[in-house]
Protein backbone atom coordinates (compact mmCIF):
# COMPACT_ATOMS: atom_id res chain seq x y z
CA UNK A 1 0.00 0.00 0.00
CA UNK A 2 1.52 3.58 -0.86
CA UNK A 3 2.40 5.57 2.04
CA UNK A 4 0.34 8.28 1.03
CA UNK A 5 -2.63 5.90 0.95
CA UNK A 6 -1.76 4.88 4.51
CA UNK A 7 -1.53 8.18 5.68
CA UNK A 8 -4.75 8.84 4.56
CA UNK A 9 -6.20 6.25 6.68
CA UNK A 10 -4.73 7.50 9.74
CA UNK A 11 -6.08 11.02 9.11
CA UNK A 12 -9.84 9.77 8.29
CA UNK A 13 -9.60 7.79 11.45
CA UNK A 14 -8.65 10.80 13.21
CA UNK A 15 -11.21 13.28 11.89
CA UNK A 16 -14.14 10.12 12.59
CA UNK A 17 -13.18 9.75 16.01
CA UNK A 18 -12.93 14.07 16.27
CA UNK A 19 -16.65 14.03 15.06
CA UNK A 20 -17.64 11.40 17.12
CA UNK A 21 -16.78 13.06 20.25
CA UNK A 22 -17.76 16.52 19.40
CA UNK A 23 -21.22 14.59 18.50
CA UNK A 24 -21.92 12.74 21.68
CA UNK A 25 -22.85 14.99 25.37
CA UNK A 26 -20.18 16.09 27.48
CA UNK A 27 -18.80 13.45 29.97
CA UNK A 28 -18.52 14.67 33.81
CA UNK A 29 -16.00 13.67 35.79
CA UNK A 30 -17.51 10.44 38.04
CA UNK A 31 -17.29 11.28 41.35
CA UNK A 32 -16.78 7.29 42.61
CA UNK A 33 -13.45 7.60 40.15
CA UNK A 34 -11.70 8.94 43.47
CA UNK A 35 -13.02 6.20 45.88
CA UNK A 36 -10.14 3.41 45.39
CA UNK A 37 -10.53 0.46 47.62
CA UNK A 38 -7.33 0.75 49.06
CA UNK A 39 -7.32 3.74 51.90
CA UNK A 40 -5.24 2.31 54.66
CA UNK A 41 -3.24 4.86 56.07
CA UNK A 42 0.19 3.78 56.76
CA UNK A 43 3.45 5.49 58.36
CA UNK A 44 0.52 8.76 58.64
CA UNK A 45 0.25 8.47 54.76
CA UNK A 46 -3.35 8.05 53.42
CA UNK A 47 -3.94 5.30 50.96
CA UNK A 48 0.00 4.24 51.15
CA UNK A 49 0.06 1.84 48.12
CA UNK A 50 -1.32 4.29 45.82
CA UNK A 51 0.69 7.09 46.89
CA UNK A 52 4.51 4.83 47.11
CA UNK A 53 3.33 2.93 44.11
CA UNK A 54 4.55 5.73 41.85
CA UNK A 55 7.88 5.62 43.35
CA UNK A 56 9.28 3.75 39.88
CA UNK A 57 8.02 6.32 37.87
CA UNK A 58 10.11 8.81 39.74
CA UNK A 59 13.18 6.08 39.33
CA UNK A 60 12.60 5.68 35.50
CA UNK A 61 12.18 8.98 34.65
CA UNK A 62 15.33 10.35 36.21
CA UNK A 63 17.11 6.96 34.34
CA UNK A 64 15.59 8.18 30.99
CA UNK A 65 16.18 11.67 31.43
CA UNK A 66 20.15 11.03 32.78
CA UNK A 67 20.60 8.73 29.32
CA UNK A 68 19.21 11.12 27.02
CA UNK A 69 21.18 14.09 28.89
CA UNK A 70 24.37 12.37 28.62
CA UNK A 71 24.40 11.70 24.34
CA UNK A 72 23.84 7.40 25.34
CA UNK A 73 20.09 7.23 23.73
CA UNK A 74 21.89 5.40 20.90
CA UNK A 75 18.88 3.12 20.46
CA UNK A 76 16.77 6.22 19.37
CA UNK A 77 16.71 8.71 16.16
CA UNK A 78 19.32 12.22 16.60
CA UNK A 79 16.65 13.90 15.48
CA UNK A 80 14.27 13.08 18.13
CA UNK A 81 16.18 13.56 21.20
CA UNK A 82 14.50 16.15 22.69
CA UNK A 83 11.12 13.92 22.40
CA UNK A 84 12.69 11.11 24.57
CA UNK A 85 14.06 13.54 26.91
CA UNK A 86 10.42 15.58 27.24
CA UNK A 87 8.62 11.94 27.89
CA UNK A 88 11.15 11.17 30.49
CA UNK A 89 10.27 14.65 31.93
CA UNK A 90 6.91 13.37 31.44
CA UNK A 91 7.48 9.86 33.32
CA UNK A 92 9.13 11.84 36.29
CA UNK A 93 6.32 14.59 36.63
CA UNK A 94 3.59 11.77 36.99
CA UNK A 95 5.72 10.14 39.49
CA UNK A 96 4.80 13.35 41.59
CA UNK A 97 1.42 14.35 39.92
CA UNK A 98 0.18 10.92 40.83
CA UNK A 99 1.47 10.42 44.21
CA UNK A 100 0.22 13.96 45.38
CA UNK A 101 -3.59 13.29 43.85
CA UNK A 102 -3.58 9.80 45.72
CA UNK A 103 -2.29 11.72 49.03
CA UNK A 104 -5.88 13.20 48.34
CA UNK A 105 -8.30 11.81 45.71
CA UNK A 106 -9.77 15.20 44.39
CA UNK A 107 -10.31 17.04 40.75
CA UNK A 108 -8.06 19.55 42.04
CA UNK A 109 -4.96 17.03 42.66
CA UNK A 110 -5.74 14.74 39.89
CA UNK A 111 -5.39 17.91 37.63
CA UNK A 112 -1.59 17.65 38.56
CA UNK A 113 -1.92 14.09 37.92
CA UNK A 114 -3.19 13.78 34.06
CA UNK A 115 -1.42 17.10 33.21
CA UNK A 116 2.33 15.11 33.34
CA UNK A 117 0.50 11.82 32.08
CA UNK A 118 -0.51 13.67 28.73
CA UNK A 119 2.94 15.25 28.32
CA UNK A 120 4.37 11.86 28.73
CA UNK A 121 1.50 10.35 26.73
CA UNK A 122 2.09 12.39 23.90
CA UNK A 123 5.93 12.44 23.82
CA UNK A 124 5.52 8.55 22.86
CA UNK A 125 2.90 9.34 20.19
CA UNK A 126 5.59 11.52 18.63
CA UNK A 127 8.30 9.21 19.30
CA UNK A 128 6.27 6.52 17.06
CA UNK A 129 5.83 8.75 14.57
CA UNK A 130 8.82 10.18 14.22
CA UNK A 131 10.66 6.59 14.44
CA UNK A 132 7.73 4.07 12.12
CA UNK A 133 6.64 7.65 9.89
CA UNK A 134 9.31 10.11 9.76
CA UNK A 135 11.09 12.13 12.05
CA UNK A 136 10.29 15.69 10.11
CA UNK A 137 6.38 14.67 10.57
CA UNK A 138 6.86 14.11 14.38
CA UNK A 139 8.54 17.45 14.89
CA UNK A 140 6.15 19.29 12.80
CA UNK A 141 3.53 17.41 14.96
CA UNK A 142 5.15 17.34 18.87
CA UNK A 143 3.97 20.90 19.72
CA UNK A 144 0.61 21.00 18.24
CA UNK A 145 0.30 17.42 20.07
CA UNK A 146 1.75 18.65 23.39
CA UNK A 147 -0.58 21.76 23.25
CA UNK A 148 -3.97 19.42 22.77
CA UNK A 149 -2.98 17.11 25.15
CA UNK A 150 -1.99 19.72 27.84
CA UNK A 151 -5.35 22.01 26.84
CA UNK A 152 -7.44 18.72 26.94
CA UNK A 153 -7.14 18.24 30.60
CA UNK A 154 -7.57 22.72 31.30
CA UNK A 155 -10.42 21.89 29.71
CA UNK A 156 -12.08 18.94 31.74
CA UNK A 157 -10.81 20.88 34.81
CA UNK A 158 -12.01 24.28 33.49
CA UNK A 159 -15.27 22.50 33.41
CA UNK A 160 -15.61 20.82 36.19
CA UNK A 161 -15.06 24.35 38.21
CA UNK A 162 -18.06 25.95 35.96
CA UNK A 163 -20.14 22.65 37.06
CA UNK A 164 -20.47 21.18 33.51
CA UNK A 165 -17.71 18.75 33.68
CA UNK A 166 -16.32 17.20 30.01
CA UNK A 167 -13.89 14.37 29.72
CA UNK A 168 -14.61 13.90 25.93
CA UNK A 169 -11.27 16.03 24.56
CA UNK A 170 -9.47 14.46 27.49
CA UNK A 171 -10.65 11.07 26.09
CA UNK A 172 -9.55 11.59 22.65
CA UNK A 173 -6.19 12.34 23.41
CA UNK A 174 -5.69 9.50 25.81
CA UNK A 175 -7.20 6.66 23.60
CA UNK A 176 -7.13 7.94 20.27
CA UNK A 177 -3.39 7.15 19.97
CA UNK A 178 -3.84 3.75 21.51
CA UNK A 179 -5.59 3.16 18.34
CA UNK A 180 -3.42 4.38 15.87
CA UNK A 181 0.06 3.32 17.61
CA UNK A 182 -0.36 -0.09 17.05
CA UNK A 183 -1.55 0.75 13.18
CA UNK A 184 1.73 2.33 12.51
CA UNK A 185 3.74 -0.31 13.75
CA UNK A 186 1.41 -2.72 11.09
CA UNK A 187 1.60 0.16 8.29
CA UNK A 188 4.89 1.35 8.64
CA UNK A 189 8.91 0.22 9.13
CA UNK A 190 11.35 1.67 11.95
CA UNK A 191 14.81 2.10 10.62
CA UNK A 192 15.29 0.56 14.17
CA UNK A 193 15.38 -2.96 15.07
CA UNK A 194 12.75 -4.04 18.09
CA UNK A 195 9.21 -3.64 17.10
CA UNK A 196 9.32 -5.88 20.42
CA UNK A 197 9.61 -3.22 22.43
CA UNK A 198 6.97 -1.07 21.14
CA UNK A 199 4.72 -3.67 21.24
CA UNK A 200 5.31 -5.28 24.93
CA UNK A 201 4.79 -1.44 25.36
CA UNK A 202 1.15 -1.62 24.14
CA UNK A 203 0.91 -4.91 25.76
CA UNK A 204 1.39 -4.01 29.50
CA UNK A 205 -0.71 -0.43 29.28
CA UNK A 206 -3.66 -2.54 28.17
CA UNK A 207 -2.93 -4.42 31.36
CA UNK A 208 -2.18 -1.87 33.31
CA UNK A 209 -5.84 -0.20 32.47
CA UNK A 210 -7.32 -3.63 33.00
CA UNK A 211 -5.83 -3.66 36.51
CA UNK A 212 -7.48 -0.29 37.23
CA UNK A 213 -10.81 -1.17 36.17
CA UNK A 214 -11.19 -4.47 38.54
CA UNK A 215 -9.19 -2.50 41.46
CA UNK A 216 -11.65 -3.62 44.22
CA UNK A 217 -11.45 -7.03 42.42
CA UNK A 218 -7.81 -7.60 42.29
CA UNK A 219 -7.26 -6.22 46.35
CA UNK A 220 -10.21 -8.73 47.13
CA UNK A 221 -7.92 -11.20 45.81
CA UNK A 222 -4.46 -10.61 46.64
CA UNK A 223 -5.20 -9.06 50.18
CA UNK A 224 -1.71 -7.05 49.65
CA UNK A 225 -1.72 -4.76 46.86
CA UNK A 226 -5.05 -3.50 44.37
CA UNK A 227 -5.47 -3.11 41.15
CA UNK A 228 -4.66 0.36 40.68
CA UNK A 229 -1.55 0.21 42.58
CA UNK A 230 -0.75 -2.25 40.16
CA UNK A 231 -1.97 -0.42 37.67
CA UNK A 232 0.89 2.31 38.33
CA UNK A 233 3.79 -0.22 38.47
CA UNK A 234 2.76 -1.79 35.16
CA UNK A 235 2.81 1.40 33.57
CA UNK A 236 6.46 2.04 35.26
CA UNK A 237 7.75 -0.73 33.72
CA UNK A 238 6.10 -0.16 30.13
CA UNK A 239 8.35 3.56 30.77
CA UNK A 240 11.07 1.23 31.80
CA UNK A 241 11.03 -0.91 28.34
CA UNK A 242 11.02 2.54 26.16
CA UNK A 243 14.15 3.00 28.31
CA UNK A 244 15.51 -0.26 27.17
CA UNK A 245 14.42 0.57 23.82
CA UNK A 246 16.00 3.91 23.42
CA UNK A 247 19.43 2.65 25.29
CA UNK A 248 19.60 -0.81 23.23
CA UNK A 249 18.17 -0.77 19.86
CA UNK A 250 20.14 -1.26 16.84
CA UNK A 251 19.64 0.05 13.02
CA UNK A 252 17.89 -2.02 10.49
Amino acid sequence: MPKDKRLKIILAIVTIAIIVAASINAIPQDPAYHNFVDQRVILNIPNFYNVVSNIPFLIVGIMGMQLVASGRANGGLVELQAVYLLFFTGILLTGFGSAYYHYHPVNHTLLWDRLPMTIAFMALFSAVIGEYISPKIALKLFVPLLIAGIVSVLYWYISELNGRGDLRAYGLVQFLPVVLIPLILWFFNSPLKGNKYIWSIIGIYALSKLMESFDAQVYKSLGLISGHSLKHLLAAFGAYIFYLAVRNRKGA
